[in-house]
């Protein structure tokens, strides 16, 4: 059992791991030579725990973005092949036929209160109104800032669920955390909220604390009032210079079937719909907001019915093609680590420091940037063939090719199959002629 771990400096805690045989003292060189020689590199340090080091990922760029007839630099950070480069060609692609169109449909966020309470749940309902009154007081000195920026507490709902779980009662809370994600000040609100209480229960149910108990107090995660569309529009004809062998026709009868396999089967469906978060996810994570929170969010939206399906919407009906997702997305652009990291707060001025409804937007643009040249590449080529291009440069990294070597695999594999087999295969031969 290792004991005070966390109260180490970073350099100690990395010696730690060598004295205790974790890492080799070559490994520990490695992790030092992570470290930003600058003064970014307290900031770093403070976002989590325990650190030891850097762990790098690639910021990309992605230009020829209209939304709304905007121009955006979209920044992405990603570790998968291909994500930035389908992303660019779609944008490119869309850029020239009017662009993303986005709207937002929604900005409202919940945080719940779950209580258990063992008297007659039909006696609460009169008391309601003086409770939720009491609720919204007590935390009116945490709303004051927020509610100067256009944001607060909106609404808020009570329900007797102990028909599913005996003496369960919870509270919902319904928010407007104008630019900011806002997940401390609901937290802060619901806690507040939540002292206030067992003590209004005493006073009108015999005076009896122990017969109310709060379980929990905590945003939720699950946002579908806080939703963002996108969608692209074009005649079907106008997708001859994408549609490879099949035509426009075709290529867009074969486009359309593909979202329809994703709307029934949940198999096809998760993959589908990982397509759109590929995009997403690197925007939000971009800027330094919860790539979790949003992804979990629409999945759970997916399968809002019963049945998980698909985020998106394809149709052609008299030659035109509309394609759409609508996807609920809770995000910001100030406070947490959007200002805290170094390259998020920059991630927000490349984008041209948007509000979080225009940030909600330009990751739903890039969420279909993404989508539409995967479903693309599917329904011509495969997907493979792309990717494994993208992979190539990784597979021969990995095995340690010269500059020499990686220029003359570039070249044999432009019209080649690639595979780590083919790669290592190739870069052998020439070996053993030198």
């Amino acid at each position: 059992m290792i004991e005070g771990f966390s109260r180490l400096s970073k350099s100690e805690r990395r010696n730690s791991l060598v004295e205790h045989g974790v890492i080799t003292p070559e490994q520990l060189q490695l992790l030092e030579a992570f470290d930003l020689q600058n003064e970014n590199q307290a900031a770093i340090d403070h976002i989590a725990e325990n650190t030891v080091a850097n762990y790098y990922l690639p910021m990309g760029i992605v230009p020829n973005v209209y939304i709304n007839g905007r121009h955006y630099w979209v920044p992405m950070v990603t570790e998968e092949s291909s994500v930035i480069a389908a992303a660019s060609y779609a944008a490119k692609f869309w850029s020239r036929l009017g662009g993303f169109r986005t709207n937002v449909k929604g900005t409202t966020k919940v945080g719940q209160i779950h209580f258990f309470w063992s008297g007659d749940a039909s006696t609460i309902d009169p008391l309601w109104p003086e409770l939720k009154d009491l609720l919204i007081k007590s935390s009116q000195y945490l709303s004051e800032n927020m509610q100067k920026r256009g944001g607060g507490i909106t609404d808020i709902e009570y329900s007797d669920l102990s028909h599913l779980i005996p003496r369960y009662h919870r509270i919902h809370v319904f928010f407007n955390t104008a630019d900011a994600m806002g997940a401390n000040y609901i937290n802060s609100c619901l806690e507040a909220m939540a002292r206030e209480i067992p003590g209004f229960m005493a006073r009108h149910f015999h005076n009896d604390l122990s017969r109310c108990e709060i379980n929990m107090a905590i945003l939720s995660n699950y946002t579908p009032e806080c939703m963002v569309e996108c969608g692209v529009e074009c005649r079907i004809e106008e997708l001859e210079t994408i549609s490879g062998n099949l035509g426009y026709e075709k290529f867009a009868e074969k486009f359309s079937k593909a979202i329809a396999i994703a709307s029934v089967d949940p198999y096809r469906a998760v993959t589908h719909n990982k397509g759109i978060y590929n995009g997403i996810d690197a925007v939000v994570l971009a800027t330094g907001n919860d790539f979790r929170a949003v992804e979990s969010c629409g999945h759970a939206y997916a399968a809002r019915d019963g049945h998980y399906t698909s985020l998106s919407q394809c149709t052609v009906e008299d030659g035109i093609f509309q394609f759409s997702l609508q996807v609920p997305m809770a995000i910001g652009t100030v406070g947490g680590l959007t200002r805290a990291h170094p390259m998020a707060a920059l991630a927000i001025e490349i984008l041209g420091k948007p509000s979080a409804e225009e940030l909600m937007q330009i990751a739903a643009a890039m969420g279909m940037a993404n989508h539409f040249a995967a479903i693309r590449a599917l329904v011509t080529t495969g997907i493979q063939k792309g990717h494994m291009k993208m992979h190539l440069s990784k597979i021969l990294q990995h095995l340690q090719a010269t500059p020499h070597e990686t220029d003359e695999a570039m070249k044999y594999f432009a019209s080649r199959e690639v595979s780590y087999k083919a790669v290592a295969d190739f870069l052998q031969n020439i070996r053993s002629k030198t």
